[in-house]
């Protein structure tokens, strides 16, 4: 697996880097904004891990930029904490987001259940699937209603919605839904699922704040309404 490591910290590189690399992953390191975009372009990395703080460009532009065009996965570093950033990292294409400092055991989990959720088939989402008037299609990773409305989804997005509908009317709980879409095996980032589950009713619901497809079921989980 080829992991780049985007920070101009360059002490934080080395450290991120040997780590990897003692794991058994090819590490590409480089230290501004530019440099992760042509790198991406000419090496096709497995997996980013993207500092939120580079110079000139922050590492939230730079997603949104990886995004028009790649869905690599992209975990974010950050020695800010603060739940808003957290979010808009989610929000924005990034499919973790580690605070610094954290400890290389901690780091290399959140890289093996990325690259676990991407080169796995933890969650089959290989075939169409239809509940009342919704149908998601995962060539396109679209969400087609009735009505003709098409939305188009993120692969996280559509990985959340195909393994609800794929279980319409059962209540599922966070700690599965991290297992079978994040790839996660506990429960320390229940706060990713809801932020996934309010991105989806953005898109799909036609009033989010009443939602009748996805649905919340105090102190139990969610599950999806055909």
């Amino acid at each position: 697996m080829y992991i780049l490591v985007a920070d101009d910290d360059i002490p934080s590189v080395k450290l991120t880097s040997f780590v990897l690399e003692e794991a058994g992953y090819r590490v590409l390191k480089v230290y501004d904004a530019q440099s992760v975009l042509q790198a991406v372009d000419q090496h096709n990395p497995d997996l980013i891990l993207l500092d939120v703080m580079m110079p000139k460009s922050n590492g939230f532009d730079i997603c949104r930029q990886i995004r028009r065009n790649s869905d690599v996965p992209i975990i974010f570093l950050s020695g800010r904490s603060q739940l808003q950033d957290r979010v808009m990292g989610l929000q924005i294409g990034g499919d973790d987001y580690l605070v610094k400092p954290y400890e290389p055991s901690e780091l290399l989990a959140r890289v093996e259940a990325v690259l676990r959720r991407r080169n796995s088939d933890l969650l089959s989402t290989s075939s169409r699937l239809s509940h009342g008037d919704l149908t998601l299609d995962p060539v396109e990773h679209k969400a087609i209603f009735s009505d003709g409305r098409t939305i188009e989804l993120t692969p996280l997005e559509f990985r959340l919605l195909y393994y609800l509908m794929k279980n319409a009317g059962r209540i599922l709980n966070v700690s599965q839904i991290l297992s079978k879409v994040w790839g996660y095996d506990y429960e320390g980032e229940s706060n990713l699922v809801a932020v996934y589950i309010r991105r989806l009713r953005t898109k799909i619901e036609r009033d989010p704040e009443h939602p009748t497809y996805v649905i919340t079921v105090r102190n139990l989980g969610y599950k999806f309404e055909a």
